[in-house]
């Protein structure tokens, strides 16, 4: 019984993604630093009655990233979907972060994706489909955050590059660029952002995109 795998399954996108693909029966693993996180969002998925396994691990811990990944992937099998939604959200503008403060913002928005989608595409590839979602955003970078912006355009590339790598044997590899802060009730609600994907994981082949731009919802 394949499912999806959520890291960064906290409120917002990553607990709206995991109700979204439960909603339509597929068992659940969430992947989140805290144990409180990890409660909220299983409690958020229960009512679909799904399988839910939750998962504790630092994304950007390679050892325990991959141990939760192998975790899942034992109680599920080689996933049908792996989303990495964990990230640094920060306000820096040039100059004002140090450079270790750089490399962790880095090895969570951007490594941490890499190696879990690293970890888990040659089983996806071997078995001929999978798909691998990052969250992304800040289409146009701004000076007053710095580590994001580079992160962001990080993810885009690190897409292309797992898409060239694994794509030919059958994993999706996209993207899910958000343009704008998120939060319920506005135009970057996270249940319409959950929607993309969605949509981008039951996309036919032939109609594979690589990013989805969610500019805001039309009310």
């Amino acid at each position: 019984m394949s499912g999806a795998v959520i890291i960064g399954a906290g409120p917002g996108i990553g607990q709206a993604v995991a109700r979204r693909f439960a909603a339509e029966g597929l068992p659940v693993a969430l992947i989140a630093r805290s144990d409180r996180t990890l409660r909220a969002a299983a409690e958020a998925v229960a009512p679909s009655g799904v399988p839910v396994v939750t998962l504790k691990a630092d994304s950007a811990d390679q050892a325990g990233l991959n141990a939760a990944l192998d975790a899942a992937a034992h109680e599920y099998g080689v996933p049908d979907v792996l989303v990495y939604n964990a990230a640094i959200i920060q306000a820096d503008a040039p100059g004002e972060l140090s450079v270790r403060g750089h490399m962790e913002a880095w090895a969570v928005n951007v490594v941490g994706a890499l190696n879990a989608a690293a970890h888990v595409a040659p089983a996806m590839a071997a078995r001929g489909h999978g798909t691998i979602l990052i969250t992304g955003g800040m289409p146009e970078p701004k000076p007053q955050y710095v580590s994001l912006s580079l992160g962001k355009a990080g993810v885009r590339t690190l897409v292309t590059l797992l898409d060239q790598e694994y794509g030919p044997a059958g994993v999706h590899v996209a993207s899910v660029t958000v343009a704008g802060p998120v939060a319920a009730g506005t135009d970057f609600d996270p249940e319409d952002i959950a929607e993309h994907y969605w949509r981008l994981h039951t996309e036919p082949r032939h109609r594979w995109t690589r990013e989805a731009l969610h500019a805001g919802a039309v009310r």
